[in-house]
């Protein structure tokens, strides 16, 4: 009885906390970004450079990853219309047999993208990462960073905090039934954010810098 009590207890002090931290870190993240996320080439300011972040290309069940997929057709979009140049393909290569800008890039050089003006930046294992790294490795402090609108709000926020001057470019999204866990998983994760800040955190790695032309 005693053990129900405890865990009941630890149940009801988890939501007192969790539900003010998910509502006021969502607010925050969503109206930061105002202004500054764009779902059509002929409306979005130019940059010399575009951010592409990383996602699996395939799910579990051997499918293509259609957040993956419509990442691709933004960022090819953006390109063909001129509207980046360069391309900074941030994502996660922890693992020989999982290399996320490796797909990405030769998806994209599949397309007819130039490959001399992708870049790779295999260490962007986490959002934050791939936002600390994009100044301080790949030295750029303006961006188009291109994702779904929810991953693009959290960027932007944490560009914000940065000191990147950025906008974004909305990739097409999934049915809400379809990407319900990942909207789940961007609550808590934007509570990370405000925590990684609290507690200092730096990413991973840092490294070298790399230089892109101008």
């Amino acid at each position: 009885m005693r053990k129900i009590k405890f865990l009941l207890y630890f149940i009801l002090l988890f939501l007192i906390i969790s539900i003010p931290a998910i509502y006021f870190s969502n607010k925050i993240i969503t109206e930061s970004a105002g202004g500054k996320l764009f779902e059509r080439t002929e409306q979005i300011p130019y940059n010399r450079v575009g951010l592409l972040l990383g996602t699996a290309k395939f799910l579990k069940h051997g499918h293509e990853n259609p957040y993956y997929k419509y990442r691709i057709v933004a960022t090819v979009d953006l390109y063909r219309s001129g509207k980046i140049r360069y391309i900074i393909i941030s994502g996660d290569n922890s693992r020989k047999t999982y290399n996320e800008p490796g797909m990405m890039k030769a998806d994209l050089v599949e397309q007819g993208i130039d490959s001399t003006k992708i870049y790779l930046d295999y260490a962007g294992f986490r959002t934050f990462d791939s936002m600390v790294r994009l100044k301080e490795v790949f030295g750029q402090d303006s961006v188009t960073i291109i994702s779904q609108q929810f991953h693009n709000e959290r960027a932007l926020y944490i560009a914000n905090r940065e000191g990147i001057k950025a906008i974004a470019f909305n990739a097409r999204d999934v049915s809400k039934q379809m990407g319900l866990r990942t909207q789940i998983r961007e609550k808590f994760a934007r509570v990370k954010v405000f925590v990684d800040y609290f507690l200092g955190k730096e990413p991973k790695f840092l490294g070298p810098k790399i230089i892109i032309p101008g």
